[in-house]
């Protein structure tokens, strides 16, 4: 990684506000190689550059679905000035950042991705006229592009405002103004908090937690039913998901040979080939790790004999993520107790697939898991019933821990923010869609269990589509049935 040059920008949002461009200044890195610039490169580096401004650009393809979008959201606060930012980059460590990534309110509400943009919805006649503030392209006259580590040389060219317009079907500003813009504003205003913390401080004088919240929660609901384009997302990415676990399976000898990074690693290269990223922390856990929820060290052994429990999702460019779970046998065959639980969870979920329909309660899908679960596990003599005591009590959460499903989306556990009666305590309705995966997980010193159960840990996760008439299964792509996942792996791995 070249280090010459990368000296600090102005964030175009700090709390003291933008610096326009005759005050910004390049500063040179502590320990760079050189020691400045002289006149005669900075005058040489002004010019001698082609015209490259991008001209007859189409709208991006969710412009309409965006557009509507910020039309509900203007009528739900009729009067009041909105603002969400897209949010900063975070550094890593020094002078490195992690990749960014859009706050969701942002990308669901403009389609852009870009860091420190801000889109702004100004009160005028009964509706509002949306601006979308974002930084314009490398300045050629002060040096920026060249000198600047944010600059188009070094990271790669942003956007002119015109062709932002062009794509988002948004009128574009310099969002560098902004700050100064906001600190006069007069009436009330709402903004996202959490992601921009110059844009919140040119705020703090004029916003409430409780209004701000009242517009994030809006936001999330407004996410619960997705249109046709969304539901188009999830499944390109749910597709490449299963394109990702026929990888994994195809190199299981390599990863017995090395640790579960070898399948992060593996699923990871499907994930950035096909898609943005992987949608979360891929989760790979060999033997014992599987009764770990949320294990994403995946730095342990992968043992013949052993199951493998990958939980993983591809997020697409636009942002949309799978969360599917498969555990898998690493040999390609299930042995009698691995089979045994295997065959109890995926009843479980058969269960509570068929619950998933319009004008079902929500948490009807999670009952109808656990009420299988909880069968088993009294039918075991693991704990003592009947079962409506079981579920009464929750004892059969010892095992399986965790709620059977959640909402899917531009995050992977979307809507977060929702009201609880219009979640949790809600309807499902045509066009949701959500997870459902219940698992079993046998801690290694449980001893509460026979021997034999202990360190295996199994879960399967589907991504189901609310219908008119029932649902559909995005990921029925990857076999679910023991029997069926053991002529898959064979098929694979020839």
């Amino acid at each position: 990684m070249s280090d010459e040059l990368n000296p600090a920008v102005p964030d175009s949002a700090t709390a003291e506000g933008p610096e326009t461009e005759s005050e910004e200044t390049v500063k040179q890195r502590k320990n760079g190689l050189y020691p400045g610039v002289s006149d005669e490169l900075a005058e040489n580096m002004k010019s001698g550059w082609a015209d490259t401004e991008l001209r007859d650009l189409k709208p991006i393809e969710q412009a309409g679905h965006t557009a509507r979008r910020r039309a509900a959201l203007s009528a739900r606060f009729p009067g009041e000035r909105l603002v969400v930012p897209a949010g900063n980059l975070k550094t890593r460590s020094n002078d490195t950042e992690y990749p960014f990534r859009a706050s969701v309110e942002y990308a669901y509400l403009t389609g852009d991705q870009t860091e420190d943009g801000v889109l702004v919805l100004e009160p005028k006649g009964d509706g509002h006229e949306a601006t979308i503030y974002l930084l314009p392209r490398s300045d050629r006259e002060n040096g920026e592009f060249w000198l600047s580590g944010q600059g188009e040389l070094w990271v790669g060219r942003r956007h002119s405002l015109t062709e932002s317009e062009a794509l988002y079907g948004i009128p574009a500003s310099d969002v560098r103004e902004l700050a100064d813009t906001l600190r006069e504003a007069t009436g009330p205003v709402r903004v996202v908090r959490g992601h921009d913390a110059g844009i919140e401080a040119a705020l703090t004088d004029k916003v409430t937690a409780e209004r701000d919240e009242e517009l994030r929660v809006f936001l999330s609901e407004a996410r619960l039913v997705k249109d046709e384009f969304e539901i188009g997302e999830l499944q390109k990415a749910v597709d490449s998901t299963v394109r990702g676990f026929e990888d994994v399976v195809k190199v299981l000898d390599k990863a017995e040979a090395t640790s579960e990074r070898y399948i992060e690693g593996t699923f990871f290269l499907r994930a950035r080939v096909e898609g943005n990223d992987v949608g979360y922390g891929s989760i790979c856990a060999a033997g014992p790790h599987a009764c770990t929820l949320h294990w994403v060290r995946n730095d342990g052994p992968v043992r013949s004999g052993d199951l493998l429990l990958l939980d993983a999702g591809v997020e697409t460019h636009t942002l949309y993520t799978a969360d599917v779970t498969r555990t898998l046998p690493v040999n390609g065959t299930y042995s009698e107790i691995q089979k045994k639980i295997y065959e109890a969870v995926y009843d479980a979920q058969e269960a509570g697939i068929a619950a998933v329909k319009p004008g079902a309660k929500y948490r009807d899908f999670h009952d109808a898991a656990q009420r299988v679960l909880a069968e088993r596990l009294v039918e075991w003599g693991l704990v003592e019933g009947p079962v409506e005591r079981v579920l009464e009590l929750g004892l059969q959460r010892r095992w399986t821990l965790h709620g059977t499903g959640h909402m899917l989306g531009m995050d992977v556990h979307d809507c977060a923010a929702a009201r609880t009666e219009t979640y949790v305590d809600g309807v499902l309705e045509p066009g949701m869609v959500l997870t459902v995966e219940p698992g079993l997980y046998f801690q290694a010193d449980d001893l509460t269990v026979p021997q034999e159960y202990r360190g295996i840990g199994v879960r399967i996760e589907d991504d189901i589509l609310v219908t008119e008439d029932g649902n559909r299964n995005l990921s029925d792509g990857l076999p679910r049935r023991s029997a069926d996942v053991e002529a898959w792996m064979a098929s694979l791995t020839g």
